[in-house]
């Protein structure tokens, strides 16, 4: 038992020092005590993250802030207020992290239940620009990590007579609001070379706020049981992004401020039912349908100027841009999905299954288009389209053979549908564009093939052989184009006739017990998939395979006990993947895109004494993909490198009472950035549990 109380506390401090104290938090609740020690318990937490080098990239990472910390990690009250009554409580409140978390809640069995909650917590985002190692430049966004404040407010209740309808009904809101780093960066002239290079930080200001009301109705007759509910959502997103131009470079090189708006308001209606019996003892029947109706509009402009947030006013050193943009959109959507399962026999399991999905939705904005010294006029856009969509599927499984298992599954889906779309934002520097006419019927095809085989030769080793064949095909025809699709411009999305996507995948995991105190578990993966594309005839170009990608995954994992009051975990993990297009080819701008990574993970636990348990552990983490391209392109591929050690000591000072202390280390280091992004981080956290 003690043992496992260890294992315990290991896997999820080993968590809570890369995760934050919402895990250490989860983590007090594994420990149940001694008998008597009770069912009720308040946690007290102090710590902090001390850290040199890029310190947003450590408070990004740790997802704490750097600093000292503390407060009511976990607080957890259930009592039975009358006869079969429980009212609980469970809160969590830590300073400077802005991590709260309170609920109540009234439960009654076989009558109602009520719950109100509120949670907040916050995530930390590195808002730095890139590097460009031909000039040795990075551009770093001054100060702590960007804070993001994300939370939720609910209330929540029912009734749950016995044979009665069940009805559920529960409120919602939910936020989002700070501020986050964006991958739209802004141009330069590192170090006052050429050529441009897309590596200024943007910042990102997010205020976003929705409503979610539910109602549920549920039922069950004889062996029937069936439901109906209904979702009513809406929303205000108020956004913007504020991007560099030239930094630094003066107003003759370009060096502007824009700021791009965005806020939209919606509503949301969704109506959904349900119904599923056993029509015989092996047969069942189940079919659900869901009517969804979508409205929003969106207000914005991207205004240029010598800072942001300023009126658009024209300037030859302005760029292109757009104000009093207005649009709304609306789309409605049909889902009907039935299903059978029957038992032919004991071991034989047949499920098809039908899914059919109609979509309309139509769309219309306009703005007023900006460039330089000119001011065009209003420009206004449209389009309207519909879509259906059906899904047969057939699952098989098999087990008739002894100590064999077989799983067959086939997916097909057919649609098609028609895209109307005109007007459109000007297309030159100096003159209004000619809108945009366009109509466009699509056929779509998809398939999907998957077996699974499981045997067990042995009674301590089980095989698991799998994979499947995918193919998504793609076919438009434009009966009406006024875009000439054998110039440069206008080329997408009219320009393609024809895109298929295929994948095939084989993977194998094998797990053996060579002996009761030792597990062994490997795992292998295989992945290849290819995009062909076919452009416009007019263009003069044919069929060609616009992109590869290969990806090869490993993965090892052991797991042993060579003494009760011992354990040891370790796994090793592996992927080698990379994405091939015909542009890599033609010029050194563009590189194989790779995502080559390996981590490693070491975790190991020691009961001391009766009372004392000790918990090391250590992770790595490696991505070599790094290619220094510059100066004829920026380099984007990652060449992380982290180390990460933690301990924890635990002690039951007595039956009600338990301390721990908890120490991590973690050393990242970023070739990507130059060494910029590099960090030392320091994590120490103590605790102090009482039980009642």
């Amino acid at each position: 038992m003690r043992a496992k109380l260890s294992q315990r506390y290991a896997v999820s401090f080993a968590l809570a020092l890369g995760a934050g104290l919402t895990t250490a938090a989860e983590d007090t609740t594994s420990f149940e005590g001694p008998e008597g020690a009770g069912n009720n318990w308040i946690e007290l937490g102090a710590g902090g993250v001390f850290s040199s080098g890029n310190k947003s990239q450590a408070e990004q990472s740790r997802r704490l802030s750097d600093g000292m910390f503390g407060g009511i990690s976990d607080l957890h009250f259930q009592k039975e207020i009358a006869k079969a009554t429980t009212f609980s409580l469970d809160g969590r409140g830590i300073a400077d992290e802005h991590d709260y978390k309170l609920g109540f809640g009234v439960k009654k069995e076989e009558t109602y239940f009520l719950k109100l909650n509120f949670e907040n917590f916050r995530t930390w985002s590195n808002g730095d620009g890139g590097y460009y190692p031909a000039a040795g430049i990075y551009y770093p966004l001054a100060g702590d990590a960007l804070a993001l404040d994300r939370g939720s407010f609910s209330l929540e209740g029912g009734l749950t007579l016995k044979n009665w309808p069940g009805l559920r009904f529960k409120y919602s809101h939910l936020y989002r609001d700070g501020e986050k780093g964006s991958t739209i960066w802004g141009q330069t002239h590192p170090g006052l070379l050429f050529p441009t290079a897309g590596i200024v930080p943007t910042v990102q200001t997010i205020d976003e706020s929705r409503h979610i009301f539910e109602l549920d109705l549920t039922h069950r007759i004889k062996k029937t049981d069936f439901g109906i509910g209904a979702i009513y959502e809406f929303g205000e997103l108020n956004n913007k992004r504020g991007l560099s131009q030239f930094p630094g470079e003066g107003a003759a090189a370009g060096e502007r401020k824009i700021t791009n708006r965005e806020a939209t308001d919606y509503d949301l209606f969704n109506a959904h039912g349900f119904v599923e019996t056993w029509l015989k003892p092996n047969l069942f029947f189940s079919a659900g349908y869901m009517f969804s109706d979508l409205q929003n509009d969106t207000v914005g402009s991207r205004v240029w100027g010598d800072e942001f947030d300023v009126a658009f006013a024209t300037n030859p050193g302005n760029g292109q841009g757009y104000t009093n943009l207005l649009s709304n959109a609306r789309k409605q959507s049909h889902v009907v999905n039935l299903n059978f399962m029957t038992k032919p026999t004991k071991t034989l399991t047949i499920t098809p299954s039908v899914r059919v999905e109609r979509q309309d939705w139509d769309a219309n904005s306009s703005a007023d288009s900006t460039f330089g010294n000119n001011l065009f006029g209003s420009t206004v856009s449209a389009a309207d389209a519909d879509a259906i969509d059906v899904r047969e599927r057939l699952d098989i499984r098999y087990s008739g053979v002894t100590n064999w298992a077989f799983t067959l599954r086939g997916e097909w889906t057919e649609g098609q549908g028609n895209l109307a779309e005109s007007g459109g934002l000007f297309n030159a520097a100096t003159t209004p564009g000619t809108p945009v006419q366009r109509e466009t019927e699509e056929t779509r095809f998809f398939q999907k093939y998957s077996l699974g085989v499981k045997w067990y030769p042995l009674r301590r080793l089980s095989v698991d052989v799998g994979g499947y064949y995918k193919r998504n095909n793609y076919d438009y025809e434009h009966t009406l184009d006024s875009t000439p699709n054998n110039a440069i411009a206008n080329r997408y999305p009219a320009y393609l006739t024809m895109q298929n996507f295929a994948a095939h995948d084989a993977n194998a995991r094998v797990t053996w017990r060579p002996l009761n105190n030792l597990t062994l578990v490997g795992r292998y993966e295989y992945q290849i998939s290819t995009v062909n594309t076919a452009p416009d005839p007019i263009s003069g170009l044919g069929e060609t395979e616009s992109a590869k990608l290969k990806s090869h995954i490993v993965a090892f994992n052991a797991s042993w006990s060579p003494w009760s009051r011992l354990y040891v975990q370790a796994g090793v993990n592996y992927v080698n993947s990379g994405l091939e297009t015909p542009a890599q080819d033609y010029t050194a701008a563009v590189l194989k895109a790779q995502n080559n990574y390996w981590s490693a993970n070491l975790n190991s636990g020691l009961v001391l004494d009766d009372k004392t348990d000790l918990n090391l552990a250590y992770t790595y983490y490696r991505a070599d993909n790094y290619t220094d391209n510059t100066p004829v392109g920026v380099p984007y591929g990652s060449g992380a490198e982290e180390h990460g050690i933690s301990t924890t000591l635990t002690r039951r000072i007595n039956k009600n009472l338990r301390a721990s202390l908890r120490y991590g280390y973690y050393n990242y280091s970023d070739e990507s950035a130059g060494g910029h992004r590099d960090y030392e981080a320091h994590v120490v956290f103590t605790s102090l549990q009482y039980r009642f």
